[in-house]
């Protein structure tokens, strides 16, 4: 007779034996990998619950000098970090160990844990987070949105921005009172990138307080507080938190905004067809743009897009233009130089007004647009997870580890920078550059995956800073603390950037 019961017992026995070789073999690869990463130069002090995650210092500008000290103190051009006691984080923050990320096709961090994957909720599979053929698609099919012919209409825009803007900054010129300017540069930028790419035409400026502004900048800063707690990576445990219901919340506000705009624009395409007295903007490339198989993007990418470059295209700005502001404010021999600059550019006209030909002609303000975007450049931290192995300084690094490019340090990494946090915009001139590495500057990224808006947003830049520094002389005050770094998605200032300012005599 069948020994059912011995057969089953030697059948408990058998995957009994199987599950304890399998977790035997799972805690020596760990063990492995463990004393594998922890050889590679880096944080040397270790917790078994937090990794080196306890290390990092609460502030966002303490964080920043904790990570520059790993460029400066460790004789590498990478570091490993444990991000928790199984996640060993590599950062690169030197040129040539740059290149072999940025070079490879590594994509876009995805999955439990990375900071992309925080941001799913709120721009989607937009061209930001997206990989291989999704990414591919999108940047093919938006691409035609920054032509050059197209830019060059966008001017106007950017210089009608700048009069609103010009009129709140004559009030606190002539009251000489100390002010932020990042929330005015927030609502210029904002009201810029819904003229240009969205052709939706509305006085944000003046209307004040506005609460798309206000929702993109918490859901940014919630997005990369989320990234540094662990305890909070889980999707069904952040959304029952207080600052999970905010961010959700705030999620649901801009999809409502960027639906209203994308349905408005569709209604209006179905009756009137493509525009013939105005030129084809990002939502109307995005709403007509067909694949090969005369495929159109579905309602979701549409969104995911719009939802993208309404963030991207006006937070950027509006943060990197007070830095570099503040840059000249801070050298006033360089702002004086700029502003001589523009006076020539502009003499004998009538108007302050800057248009596509002066853009060329502004070669000073360029290069100190550089050297501002060195010492803060827009995004301080890109991340890839490897898709195949990479060996970096002669260690190999498996695939399926996680990648932190460190722009904020490479741009001051003094094996790459001579007197690197000092602003010299002469060390942007061709002469001076002709022996440094590409990948040394990188403020929009590099290789393939670089910025598709770059253009669009020095342009703006190199306007907007024109016009102000055109008409005033900014100051910094002195009884307000120096702006402190935040690292998010886009390098803000903790405690703004403010400024005093006084008209030029003309």
């Amino acid at each position: 007779m069948l020994d059912v019961g011995g057969i089953l017992n030697s059948c408990s026995v058998a995957v009994l034996t199987l599950g304890i070789i399998w977790l035997v073999c799972q805690i020596y690869q760990t063990i492995v990998r463990f004393h594998y990463f922890n050889q590679l130069p880096g944080e040397p002090s270790f917790s078994w619950l937090f990794g080196n995650l306890h290390k990092l210092p609460s502030t966002g500008e303490r964080r920043l000098e904790y990570g520059y000290q790993n460029v400066t103190d460790i004789n590498s051009k990478f570091s490993r970090f444990w991000f928790t006691p199984f996640r060993p984080d590599i950062t690169v923050y030197h040129p040539e160990t740059v290149k072999v990320i940025l070079k490879s096709s590594a994509p876009k961090a995805r999955g439990y844990g990375t900071v992309y994957e925080h941001a799913m909720p709120w721009i989607g599979n937009g061209l930001i987070v997206s990989n291989g053929a999704t990414w591919a698609r999108a940047r093919r099919l938006l691409t035609p949105a920054f032509h050059f012919d197209i830019l060059k209409n966008y001017v106007s825009v950017y210089n009608t921005a700048a009069d609103t803007l010009v009129e709140k900054l004559d009030k606190l010129a002539e009251s000489g009172e100390s002010f932020d300017l990042c929330p005015l540069m927030t609502l210029c930028t904002l009201e810029i990138i819904l003229k240009c790419a969205m052709s939706y035409d509305t006085d944000i400026q003046r209307e004040g307080q506005n609460p798309y502004a206000k929702a993109t900048r918490e859901l940014a800063a919630a997005w990369f507080e989320r990234n540094r707690q662990p305890w909070f990576w889980s999707d069904f445990i952040f959304k029952w938190t207080s600052k999970g219901k905010r961010f959700l919340q705030n999620c649901d506000f801009v999809h409502q905004v960027a639906e209203e705009i994308i349905n408005k624009r569709r209604d209006q395409l179905n009756k009137e067809g493509l525009p013939s007295k105005r030129h084809l903007d990002f939502l109307d490339i995005l709403l007509s743009a067909r694949d090969e198989d005369g495929k159109p993007m579905t309602d979701l990418e549409i969104r995911n897009e719009v939802d993208t470059f309404l963030f991207a295209g006006h937070d950027t700005t509006a943060t990197a233009a007070p830095w570099i502001v503040y840059c000249l404010a801070k050298n006033p021999e360089c702002q004086t130089k700029v502003q001589d600059e523009i006076d020539s550019v502009l003499e004998g006209r009538d108007s302050d007004c800057i248009m596509w030909s002066d853009i060329s002609k502004l070669n000073y303000l360029a290069l100190c647009i550089k050297e501002a975007m060195r010492l803060y450049p827009p995004a301080p931290f890109l991340q890839r997870r490897l898709n195949e192995d990479v060996t970096i300084e002669g260690h190999k690094i498996p695939a399926g580890n996680i990648i932190n490019i460190a722009i904020v340090h490479l741009h001051r990494n003094p094996d790459v920078w001579d007197q690197p946090h000092d602003f010299i915009p002469e060390r942007f001139l061709s002469t001076n550059l002709k022996d440094k590495d590409s990948f040394s500057f990188i403020p929009f990224s590099a290789g393939s995956r670089n910025c598709i808006g770059q253009n669009f947003a020095l342009n703006e830049e190199k306007v907007l800073i024109a016009r102000l520094l055109r008409r005033y002389f900014f100051k910094i005050p002195a009884d307000v603390p120096p702006p402190k770094r935040i690292p998010q998605a886009v390098l803000h200032s903790e405690n703004g950037v403010w400024f005093q300012i006084q008209k030029r005599k003309k």
